[in-house]
C-alpha cells in the first residue's frame, strides 16, 4: 500500500521577507512547507495529489483570488488561507464564499496563522477521505450486475428494507403468501423475488454498498 505524503503548507508571497519568515514560522512547528514568489511559480509545481493547504497573499502579483479561480477551474479544493495588508469586509466575505478557511491581515499573528494552517490541514485531510470513499463507492458500484444495482437502488431509497433483505425474512413471507396478489403487489414481489438471483455474495456486497452508499447523495 502506498504512503500518502505528509501535508504541505503552500506559501505563496511576493515579499520575499515575509516569506522567509512564515516559512521559517511554520517550519519551526513542523510543518512542511513548499515556498513560491508567484501563484505562476505555484501552478509550475502543482501536484494535486500532495496534501495539505495554501497560505496565499491577496494582492500579490497574479491574484491572489485569480489563483483560487484556477484551483477551482481544475476541481481542486485545496483549502486557503488568505494574507492581506489590505483586508476589508468584502474581499473577506468573497474569499469565504470562494472556499477559503480563513482571512487574515498583515502583520499575521503566529498563534492566528498556526491555527488557520492546522484547520486547513484538517479540512483538507477530511475532503481526501471522502473523495476515497467516494471513489470506491464507485468502483464497486461498478461492478455490480444490473440485477444487484437495481436492487441496491430499491434499499437505498426505501423501497425494500435492508433488514429483508440480509435476513431473508421477505423471501419466506413472500412465498407463505395465499391471497391472490393485486397488479401492484405482483409488482412489489416481482421486484423482491430478484434478490433470489443474486450472486451468492451479492447480498453481502450490496449491504456493504447500502451502508457506505447511505452517505452520499445518490447511487448514481
Amino acid at each position: 500500500m502506498a504512503v500518502s505524503p505528509s501535508p504541505t503548507v503552500f506559501l505563496i508571497d511576493d515579499d520575499a521577507p515575509v516569506r522567509d519568515a512564515l516559512s521559517r514560522l511554520l517550519r519551526a512547528h513542523r510543518f512542511a512547507v513548499a515556498a513560491f514568489a508567484s501563484p505562476k511559480e505555484f501552478l509550475e509545481h502543482y501536484n494535486p495529489d500532495t496534501p495539505g493547504c495554501l497560505v496565499l497573499d491577496l494582492k500579490m502579483r497574479g491574484n491572489g483570488f485569480g489563483l483560487q479561480r484556477t484551483l477551482q477551474e481544475k476541481g481542486s479544493c485545496r483549502p486557503i488561507i488568505f494574507l492581506t495588508g489590505h483586508g476589508d469586509i468584502p474581499k473577506s466575505v468573497q474569499a469565504v464564499k470562494g472556499g477559503a478557511v480563513d482571512f487574515l491581515t498583515k502583520p499575521v499573528n503566529d498563534k492566528d496563522l498556526l491555527a488557520a494552517v492546522r484547520v486547513a490541514i484538517e479540512k483538507d485531510r477530511t475532503l481526501r477521505r471522502e473523495q476515497t470513499d467516494l471513489s470506491e463507492i464507485r468502483a464497486r458500484l461498478a461492478t455490480l450486475t444490473p440485477c444487484e444495482r437495481e436492487v441496491l437502488e430499491y434499499v437505498v431509497t426505501g423501497k425494500l428494507p435492508l433488514a429483508e433483505l440480509t435476513n431473508g425474512v421477505w423471501h419466506k413471507r413472500l412465498y407463505n403468501q395465499h391471497k391472490p396478489p393485486s397488479p401492484s403487489q405482483g409488482k412489489a414481489r416481482r421486484r423482491r423475488a430478484r434478490a433470489t438471483r443474486l450472486r451468492p455474495n451479492g447480498a453481502i456486497a450490496l449491504v456493504r454498498m447500502c451502508a457506505m452508499a447511505s452517505s452520499t447523495e445518490s447511487v448514481a
